[in-house]
């Protein structure tokens, strides 16, 4: 099944993708891969969510993107650029931040610290200048702090450095997974927030979530994996109302079967 992106989509999902993912096979393992054939765009100005099953490759994926785990075969493009298969840290110099769910800030290092630290590959000082000052403007809260270390920051504040950290390099792209896990329901719609804000200037956004429901109401766009396999697609206002989605991911009775169905489709050819 498929669902396409209507209006609900914004104006930014018919813009030309930013990203473009085509036909990814990628595992950490050659041979043995956990992305089959996974595809997705995403646009600037855009949020776009990919939620599925636990061990449906939705991290794995993301990591793909961004050249820390190896690319068997398709293509990722950033912009008219292709990046497949990069290093790390030539993705990141192409434009593409990215925050993992764990081990995401510099717990020893102070805040200030850590954002100079996201930075390391500006050599004007000018420059960076300019990105400190923006980035203690997003995200007050950080500046109050900034000769704290970061260890002494709420879960949600953690975060929020770990994001502001990814930007000091100004990506065309941010590739964010599970940046709400663990948080308070408060703190949780506050990244969100965040998030949408964030597009709004221009950047590109690509998450994982496991609150997908949450996630959902502050993209534009979203996929749900399975097995390593695109199965549903859409605007997320779609998905949202998707009553298969829905039973699998968003609530639903009966949410483990749901979730089972999808993984034993993800085997049918599509």
């Amino acid at each position: 099944m498929n669902t396409v992106g209507t209006e609900a989509a914004s104006t930014a999902g018919s813009a030309a993708p930013l990203l473009a993912v085509q036909a990814l096979v990628a595992g950490y393992v050659r041979g043995l891969p956990i992305v089959h054939g996974a595809s997705l765009t995403v646009a600037a100005g855009e949020v776009v969510t990919i939620i599925g099953p636990n061990g449906a490759g939705k991290s794995t994926l993301l990591k793909a993107v961004v050249g820390l785990v190896p690319v068997e075969s398709g293509r990722v493009m950033l912009g008219a650029r292709e990046i497949t298969g990069l290093p790390a840290h030539e993705v990141i110099a192409a434009g593409v931040g990215y925050v993992p769910q764990t081990a995401n800030v510099f717990t020893t290092l102070t805040i200030h610290d850590n954002l100079r630290a996201g930075a390391h590959l500006l050599a004007d000082p000018r420059l960076l200048a300019a990105r400190l000052d923006r980035a203690y403007e997003v995200f007050p809260a950080l500046a109050a702090k900034r000769r704290d270390k970061a260890r002494t920051l709420s879960g949600g504040q953690r975060q929020m450095l770990a994001v502001a950290r990814a930007l000091m390099t100004d990506p065309l792209l941010v590739v964010l997974d599970e940046p709400t896990a663990g948080l308070s329901p408060l703190l949780v719609e506050e990244v969100f927030m965040r998030v949408r804000a964030l597009a709004a200037t221009g950047v590109a956004v690509l998450m994982v979530e496991q609150n997908a429901k949450g996630a959902l109401k502050h993209s534009h766009r979203g996929y749900v994996l399975a097995e390593g396999r695109n199965r549903i697609e859409g605007a997320a206002g779609e998905l949202l109302s998707d009553p298969q989605v829905a039973l699998a991911f968003l609530g639903g009775r009966t949410a483990v079967a749901g979730a089972a169905g999808l993984a034993a489709a993800a085997k049918e050819p599509a």
